[in-house]
């Protein structure tokens, strides 16, 4: 007769709770599960705080509404699965801006994260090299080559459309810069259409065609009531056990299954359990695994992460343009990477009485120091470049707010997929109860990370009826 199991996820994020969800809604009747958080609040980088009197995202605002397959997105698929559907809400306001030459312009069309598709429309911000649709007599990649984005862009682009367009776009996704970032990574449609395409235009004309999208169709989605409802809804569905300021660690084999050890060094405590998804990121993970696999514990221990500060601001009426925000290139000497304004790009957040929410991203990988500032400085600093970018005096701030997030997003390096890949598949033949999910792994956003954690639940379920328990 078949034992209950008891299965263990370390990391309260949306990734860990995906998987006990799944785990719940898989998994025999009467399988316990255990999430361990080292911190005092789940949800990972999805935190609804209060600013003014209003709620606000102090992590992650928004999610992708359609999966890049086709259909929608594992994001909203969790949102229906946990009956929150009626509270999806879209952008009001779409067009953003990029911030050069000291003023606004409109992020051009038909670009793919910053990439061009239409070269007459980049120009406005970045003039394209001469040759910029030149055909080499070969596709772009090889089948299994990876490079960083900013290497196939400057290549065939020039280096004004890589500086002006492509790292600012991606330095407000991931922190990170075009020319250290893995391109099958960040733009797998891309790095996929590369491998066939002869020219970069190409490439990302076909990669557009590959996924085209409704007219009018939304491309992202928010919660009315904030994001922090999904992970209470998540928490609560799963039926798990939540172990908050639970920091797991150690792990040992027992050879029918893992060993926690679970708190502070002077009063440890030891729990035994079947299976195990350890969805936090990779240098914790690496090393939980150092002991027990080496080999994959090397394989993704390697990878550097970002830290990012976001600065909230409440404004008593500022003169806003109509735009959801701008990003800033590096080249143009700011401190801010990026801007939302959130009441103008949320219709379902403007306030009757004419108090604005603006946020600001600070922090760009390899330029940490700049986060050691105080609070009160950042705070000041963003509110002088938001005026000065804007060409207006914007009033003091009522309230404001400063969320550190540090190590925060991960540096993705050409070749990063394979090298995940690998560890996995040491992993899985040597301890196929065990299991690594989140965006460490699979990149970022809510939606990949939902469908990792979701991944690394169907694969305890399989090693565990394989193994008759």
């Amino acid at each position: 007769m078949a034992t209950r199991w008891r299965v263990a996820v370390v990391g309260g994020g949306i990734a860990g709770l995906a998987a006990a969800l799944r785990l719940r809604d898989r998994a025999p009747e009467g399988t316990e599960i255990i999430v361990y958080e080292q911190s005092g609040t789940l949800g990972g980088k999805l935190r609804t705080g209060e600013l003014a009197g209003g709620p606000v995202e102090f992590g992650a605002e928004s999610f992708l509404m359609r999966d890049p397959a086709g259909g929608e997105s594992a994001a909203v698929a969790l949102v229906r699965r946990l009956g929150l559907a009626g509270r999806i809400v879209h952008p009001t306001v779409g067009q953003a801006a990029l911030a050069v030459d000291g003023g606004l312009r409109p992020i051009p069309g038909g670009t793919l994260v910053g990439v061009p598709g239409d070269l007459d429309k980049a120009a406005t911000v970045a003039r394209p090299t001469p040759e910029a649709g030149r055909d080499g007599g070969r596709p772009l990649l090889g089948p299994d080559d990876d490079v960083s984005v900013g290497g196939l862009v400057r290549a065939r682009f020039g280096d004004e459309v890589v500086d002006r367009l492509v790292d600012p776009m991606l330095g407000g996704v991931y922190a990170g810069r075009a020319d250290d970032l893995s391109l099958a990574t960040t733009m797998p449609a891309l790095a996929r259409a590369a491998r066939s395409a002869h020219t970069l235009l190409g490439a990302v004309r076909a990669a557009q065609a590959a996924a085209p999208r409704a007219p009018g169709e939304p491309v992202f989605g928010t919660l009315a009531g904030g994001l922090s409802t999904l992970v209470d809804a998540a928490a609560t569905a799963s039926g798990a056990t939540i172990r908050r300021h639970a920091a797991v660690r150690e792990l040992t084999s027992t050879g029918a299954g893992w060993r926690l050890t679970v708190g502070p060094t002077r009063d440890p405590e030891h729990v035994d359990v079947d299976a195990v998804v350890l969805a936090v990121p990779a240098r914790p993970t690496a090393r939980l695994l150092a002991d027990v696999a080496p080999e994959a514990a090397a394989g993704i221990g390697g990878l550097d992460y970002a830290s990012v500060a976001l600065i909230t601001l409440a404004l008593p009426e500022p003169a806003l343009p109509q735009l959801s925000g701008f990003l800033v290139p590096g080249t143009e000497g700011l401190l801010i990477k990026a801007s939302t304004f959130f009441t103008t790009k949320w219709g379902h957040l403007r306030r009757p009485d004419g108090l604005a929410l603006v946020r600001a991203s600070v922090g760009r990988y390899g330029e940490e120091a700049q986060l050691q500032r105080a609070d009160e400085d950042l705070a000041a600093t963003v509110h002088r470049e938001l005026s000065a970018v804007l060409d207006v005096p914007l009033p003091a701030p009522v309230d404001g707010h400063v969320q550190r997030w540090g190590g925060a997003l991960p540096q993705y390096t050409p070749g990063h997929l394979d090298r995940v890949a690998a560890a996995r598949t040491v992993l899985r033949a040597a301890h196929p109860t065990l299991t690594v999910a989140g965006a460490g792994y699979d990149g970022v956003g809510i939606p990949i990370c939902v469908r990792s954690g979701e991944t690394a639940a169907e694969e305890i379920i399989t090693a565990l009826e394989g193994s008759g328990r």
